[in-house]
């Protein structure tokens, strides 16, 4: 059974006629015998009374009619629904993001794009970088605010780089270098507190980069994943942490955030998402992004 022969008798029991259903589908008086009589004997009931200038429903037929119109009506249902999502109107959105990655430009954006798609049911994770590269590949989210993809994931993930993050030294309030900009070669003495690599790489290997750009190896005291436990660390006296500017949330009156004079002391923000989810909905969300972007207000 095909959704043609519900589309020809819908029209015979509307027009009460083989003529006048062939006429107003355009189509010609056998075929729509043909197909109705396939119908029959398909499902194996009588669905029309035939007289010689009447065509009228058996009971039966008065009972697949009304099926029949509700079968055509959710399929039309359906097509307008899938049209609808090509064109970002309805569907799903799945964003993924890391404290402090995005600041207030992340509500900012999520609310805009709540208005011009509320039909879009959009959800927000919290991951870690490392996180977000395996749900990116596993297909659990559409797009997400993180660091620089890892080279390996470049061949199957896209990605735009929003902004450059500052890196600064974060220092006790009472460090001799706490009143201002610092060069990472005056560091090579202290003890570091570092990023987990398994939770953020780009941000760990981009510490030690600097560092052996500058010349100095440094000496590792404690490696946390939590931003919020390098600060306390800091703040403890366990040694000195390399942070983005965004982690400034975790400081509190006995830290000091001084930026870096070192060339390359920057990281970047991406927003990265797999080409095979390239949906209407996500192109719709990656060029409000943009717009944003253009705006300076990312």
């Amino acid at each position: 059974m095909e959704l043609r022969h519900l589309r020809y008798f819908c029209a015979v029991a509307d027009q009460q006629g083989f003529s006048r259903a062939a006429r107003a589908l355009h189509v010609s008086q056998s075929a729509i015998s043909e197909q109705i009589a396939d119908l029959e004997d398909e499902i194996g009931v009588p669905l029309l009374t035939r007289q010689q200038h009447k065509v009228g429903l058996t009971p039966h037929g008065r009972i697949f009619l009304t099926e029949a119109r509700n079968v055509l009506e959710n399929a039309q249902q359906a097509v307008t629904m899938a049209q609808r999502s090509l064109r970002g109107e309805v569907g799903e959105l799945t964003i993924a993001f890391f404290t402090g990655g995005m600041g207030t430009a992340l509500p900012r954006l999520i609310r805009n794009f709540r208005q011009k798609h509320p039909e879009v049911r959009v959800s927000l994770l919290e991951m870690t970088s490392t996180m977000q590269s395996r749900a990116l590949l596993e297909g659990t989210i559409d797009v997400a605010f993180t660091r620089p993809l890892e080279p390996h994931l470049d061949r199957e993930m896209c990605s735009e780089t929003l902004r450059l993050d500052p890196l600064f030294a974060v220092l006790p309030k009472d460090h001799p270098l706490a009143s201002g900009p610092v060069d990472i070669r005056s560091l090579s003495s202290e003890r570091f507190i570092l990023c987990g690599r398994d939770t953020s790489s780009v941000l760990h290997d981009k510490i030690f980069s600097l560092c052996t750009e500058a010349g100095i190896a440094p000496e590792i005291a404690s490696v946390s994943p939590v931003w919020s436990t390098i600060t306390t660390l800091v703040q403890a006296g366990e040694g000195i942490a390399i942070l983005p500017i965004n982690m400034q949330q975790f400081a509190t009156n006995d830290l000091v955030f001084c930026p870096l004079t070192n060339a390359h002391a920057v990281i970047e923000l991406v927003m990265a998402w797999s080409p095979l989810r390239e949906t209407g909905i996500l192109c719709s969300f990656l060029n409000l992004v943009r717009a944003s972007r253009e705006r300076g207000a990312v």
